[in-house]
């Protein structure tokens, strides 16, 4: 069983109850798992046990204990070198490598992030899930930068509640294909999974789509490509990715929504992050020095110019 218990924010107003779950649980449950745990009465509006079709509203309290997985087996604690940024009582600030899964799944069962801060020992939040203590948001395998890990569950919660609200900034740094029109921009497209290709997402009107916003401010412009911090509002699945290509900018090295060759890696960092701690209040910066295999390809792009 895994316990939780939020406060709905004003961006979910009239949302059904397990669209909601659906959504702040991205990634830790299946859908079959959430259904189970309605049948049971497990999830709970305001304290009364509550059906996938009601609605939630600002304030409200969506709690209860969720049925998990009991086959996910014990987790591998494995000596792999994590490079730390900071860390202290409640926080562990990462730079994750380009390559590195962030917690174990299918297919993936070792060398992961997870594999590696089990490893170094270090006490991990619980309220994510057997298979990902600490997580409190992720980066893709190809996807290289900073990252949030949480020590306890009730700053797994603080942090949790910081992403909900949209009170996280995260920007990234990226290079995108071709010359970008306007010096920054604003990207308002929903996302939803492709029609067609199941690994894939795309910009849709789907019901099922979520919003999802990015903002763009180019950083410097060379002869085949542009180096853009991106800022997203939203955490949607490949979000930058899928509008950078939206845009007819497709970012370089993406062998899924580009169509040219790739460059030995996808040139998409989390070069920033900025919170409130949990412990201390105060508004707290991390950042993430752009990795020497990602500079290298900027200058190989800087000297065609």
């Amino acid at each position: 069983m895994q316990n939780v218990e939020f406060r709905v924010p004003s961006l979910y107003q009239a949302k059904r109850i397990d669209a909601y779950l659906t959504e702040r649980l991205e990634g830790q449950f299946s859908r079959s798992q959430l259904k189970a745990s309605f049948d049971k009465k497990e999830v709970l509006l305001n304290g009364v046990p509550a059906r996938p079709r009601d609605l939630v509203k600002e304030g409200d309290v969506v709690s209860g204990s969720l049925s998990v997985e009991n086959d996910s087996g014990k987790l591998l604690a494995q000596d792999i070198p994590v490079s730390v940024l900071f860390e202290d009582s409640k926080i562990l600030i990462i730079d994750k490598p380009v390559g590195m899964v962030v917690h174990p799944g299918a297919g993936n069962k070792k060398g992961t992030l997870v594999n590696a801060l089990l490893g170094r020992g270090t006490k991990l939040a619980e309220a994510a899930g057997l298979t990902r203590p600490g997580i409190v948001h992720r980066l893709d395998k190809e996807t290289s930068g900073v990252l949030i890990v949480a020590k306890d569950n009730r700053t797994h919660k603080m942090l949790q509640e910081q992403f909900a609200k949209r009170e996280v900034s995260k920007h990234y740094t990226a290079l995108v294909r071709g010359h970008i029109e306007f010096q920054e921009g604003r990207i308002c497209e929903p996302i939803g999974r492709h029609s067609k290709v199941r690994h894939k997402m795309a910009v849709s009107r789907r019901e099922t789509s979520k919003e999802a916003e990015s903002r763009y401010r180019v950083i410097k412009f060379y002869h085949r490509a542009t180096l853009v911090d991106v800022e997203i509002l939203t955490g949607r699945t490949h979000q930058i990715r899928v509008h950078m290509a939206h845009l007819g900018h497709t970012v370089v090295g993406d062998t899924v929504y580009g169509t040219m060759e790739p460059e030995g890696r996808l040139m998409l960092h989390a070069s920033r992050i900025e919170f409130t701690h949990p412990g201390t209040g105060k508004t707290v910066k991390f950042e993430s020095p752009l990795p020497e295999d990602f500079k290298r390809v900027v200058e190989k792009y800087k000297k065609e110019t």
